[in-house]
């Protein structure tokens, strides 16, 4: 059942990466300006904190990535735990975004499907 976890993991820390290449290097461009929606004074203004935000999204996708290849090697405990982590901030974070900005559900849902569907796919792997 892990390698069914493994899937939605990996596709999970690919989104994170992608998220952090677009907050952490792309944040002033229009491609980050169009999918955040922000204009080029607010971009300027939040680069920072977007540097910051994006440096997070990278470590989660780290984080379960690691644990993918642990799983893979047949390391079952540290690599649930690893992935466990990974996506278990990653949808925690979706559900703050969804909670906290209502207007942005669509991508908190983006942001929390796969991490949503490896956490399930572990717990089954871990119970049954």
């Amino acid at each position: 059942m892990y390698i069914v976890a493994m899937i939605p993991a990996a596709l999970a820390a690919l989104l994170h990466v992608y998220i952090f290449v677009l907050e952490s290097v792309l944040w002033t461009g229009p491609r980050a300006r169009r999918v955040f929606g922000t204009t080029e004074q607010e971009a300027l203004a939040t680069r920072s904190m977007a540097l910051n935000q994006g440096f997070y999204n990278l470590f989660l996708a780290i984080v379960t990535v690691v644990g993918v290849v642990f799983l893979g090697a047949g390391s079952s405990d540290v690599g649930a735990a690893l992935v466990l982590a990974g996506t278990g901030s990653m949808l925690a974070a979706a559900v703050v975004l969804a909670v906290t900005s209502p207007d942005k559900r669509r991508a908190a849902a983006t942001q929390g499907l796969f991490p949503l569907l490896a956490v399930i796919a572990v717990l089954v792997a871990i119970v049954g």
